[in-house]
């Protein structure tokens, strides 16, 4: 091995004596965590211990600090009465957490969340679950556009319809819709299952690079490399066992619902000829 042991270029240039600025590496995660990871500065909750708020005539801060102080007090399974459908409730919550919204929320609800179990009983507005990384959300209602973008982990659940974009850029995770969504589903998404059991608008999967989508409904088009492949007996398992904890189930049974993946098409576009480029858009 040539070399070691001796001096090189960059030690002439003086590299290893420069001083290095920025941010220094930190430990996120205990590794001693019985069950799994958590972070350092999580709270310990007890989920039989509950509290609850009127959130009416709150500030959006307001309602998500009262969360953070319930849970510092170790409250592990908290209500929130009143909502009043404001936009940016139940963000960046990093805790195990049972989160309870009694009505309907705005935009970018529950997003960037990573542990916490929420449960909103109505509906939510765009961007719900953005960025989720770990937890479960559970909406009762219909949801609006853009539904779980770029989610990375853990379960989104719209039990009614949805808009469009839905799982846009998903990098992770399930989703599952009980209803119907729009054009545009699962727009270049990376990774993880989007799983509609209505019909799904036009342009579904459009760009898609990897993941899986299944539908129980009707495909109004297919996307740009977005192609239909046949499911098998591993894909009818799960379905049935994932749709089973959510009390969801199949229209015309799991057996019968459509499987889009990605065709490949677009993962060496920039090799591609100009003719082949037109063929493949």
């Amino acid at each position: 091995m040539a070399g070691v042991g001796t001096p090189d270029r960059s030690h002439e240039m003086g590299l290893h004596g420069e001083r290095l600025r920025g941010r220094t590496q930190q430990s996120f995660f205990s590794s001693s965590a019985s069950e799994s990871c958590v972070y350092p500065w999580s709270y310990e909750v007890d989920f039989d211990k509950r509290a609850d708020f009127d959130a009416a005539g709150m500030e959006v801060r307001a309602v998500n600090i009262r969360i953070r102080e319930l849970m510092q007090q170790g409250y592990g399974t908290i209500s929130v009465r009143n909502p009043g459908a404001r936009h940016g409730l139940g963000v960046g919550i990093l805790n195990r957490l049972n989160l309870i919204f009694e009505g309907s929320l705005g935009y970018f609800a529950c997003g960037l969340g990573d542990g916490p179990n929420i449960h909103v009983k109505g509906r939510v507005g765009w961007s719900c679950g953005e960025n989720m990384m770990a937890g479960t959300v559970r909406v009762d209602k219909n949801a609006g556009s853009t539904f779980g973008a770029a989610i990375r982990g853990g379960d989104l659940v719209c039990r009614g319809d949805v808009g469009s974009r839905t799982g846009v850029d998903m990098k992770g995770g399930t989703i599952l819709v009980g209803g119907r969504t729009g054009a545009f589903s699962g727009f270049m998404m990376q990774r993880g299952r989007l799983v509609v059991m209505g019909d799904a608008g036009k342009n579904l999967g459009d760009s898609m690079y990897d993941g899986t989508i299944y539908v129980g409904g009707r495909i109004q088009s297919l996307g740009v490399d977005a192609v239909e492949e046949e499911p098998s007996e591993l894909d009818a398992g799960w379905l049935q066992r994932k749709l089973g904890v959510y009390g969801l189930e199949a229209p015309n049974g799991v057996q019968n619902v459509k499987k889009i993946v990605s065709g490949k098409q677009l993962w060496n576009y920039d090799s591609l000829e100009p003719a082949e480029k037109k063929l493949v858009l």
